[in-house]
């Protein structure tokens, strides 16, 4: 893979950026494709693999083994055996120690696919998922267009080199063209149930906010992580889970306060508030007037 040894380019952020080694390609094309593991030369004995740093070419990597934990965009992924990671140009990204890492390793540089097929493949759609978990099919499929890839990679005698370099480029191109259509279907997979999951917290934030304001209970009540209800609230409304328990019980309150005589404080126990000195806290952090000032501005 790459030998980054001698780059020096810093993002304004610091962080360092490596360019595609044309000059330990076969041939000198803009690809590689080979084995990871130990005693395989995927990548450079002292290259900062482990460091935080980004690259300016795509890295696919089908996995034998696992797990193996990788850190994309400062988001952690676990991948297991079957699984691809897809990490594009101008990502961060860090390995976790490259002696765990085995299966097949594919590197590209931009400009080597013509455009057309770099929009066919969707070689730029930074909104898809880097982690990929094939099902069995897939994963045959993508294994034997990866083995018919590096096999043309590696015989350097049948063609001339311009006629080496456009087999490479079909091949290429119909290995992405699985990996494509894999990453679109997860990314709508994962839409799907993000759908889901934020329908059943809406809907059981919607029978529960007057007493439970708890992001945790709720997870705990539909059987997800917390995580996986940032994503699915987030992607769904811009909102984290606890913002829009809170949004819920704010307009509850409001709804109390402008259309009933109820005390203040009874409005505060209504949405789950006993202490009323606390619901008008609460009230006010979030619209930025007390309840007595809104009642009295809506009235």
């Amino acid at each position: 893979m790459a030998d980054v040894t001698d780059v020096k380019a810093e993002g304004g952020d610091g962080i360092r950026t490596f360019p595609f080694p044309v000059d330990l390609s076969v041939l000198g094309v803009g690809m590689q494709v080979g084995q990871m593991g130990t005693g395989r030369t995927w990548h450079a004995a002292d290259a900062p693999l482990e460091r935080v740093h980004r690259i300016d070419f795509h890295i696919v990597m089908l996995f034998d083994e696992g797990p193996v934990r990788h850190m994309i965009d400062f988001a952690g992924y676990e991948a297991n055996a079957g699984d691809v990671v897809w990490i594009r140009p101008g990502q961060v990204h860090r390995f976790s120690g490259t002696g765990g890492y085995r299966g097949t390793v594919l590197t590209m540089q931009p400009g080597f696919l013509p455009r057309a097929t770099v929009e066919a493949t969707g070689l730029y759609r930074y909104d898809l998922p880097p982690l990929l978990h094939p099902d069995e099919a897939q994963l045959t499929a993508l294994r034997s267009a990866l083995a018919q890839l590096q096999r043309e990679y590696e015989d350097t005698t049948t063609l001339p080199l311009s006629l080496h370099t456009a087999v490479l480029r079909h091949s290429l191109t119909a290995f992405l063209l699985r990996l494509a259509h894999l990453a679109a279907s997860s990314a709508e997979a994962a839409r799907r149930q993000g759908d889901t999951t934020f329908t059943l917290f809406r809907d059981a934030v919607e029978k529960g906010f007057a007493t439970n304001h708890s992001v945790s209970a709720y997870a705990d009540q539909l059987g997800y992580s917390r995580r996986t209800l940032v994503r699915a609230v987030r992607a769904a409304t811009g909102l984290t889970p606890k913002g829009f328990i809170d949004k819920r019980v704010i307009l509850e309150a409001k709804r109390l306060l402008a259309h009933t005589d109820m005390a203040i404080g009874r409005v505060g126990v209504a949405v789950g508030f006993p202490d009323a000195a606390n619901f008008s806290k609460f009230f006010h952090q979030r619209t930025e007037v007390t309840p007595a000032v809104f009642r009295a501005e809506i009235r």
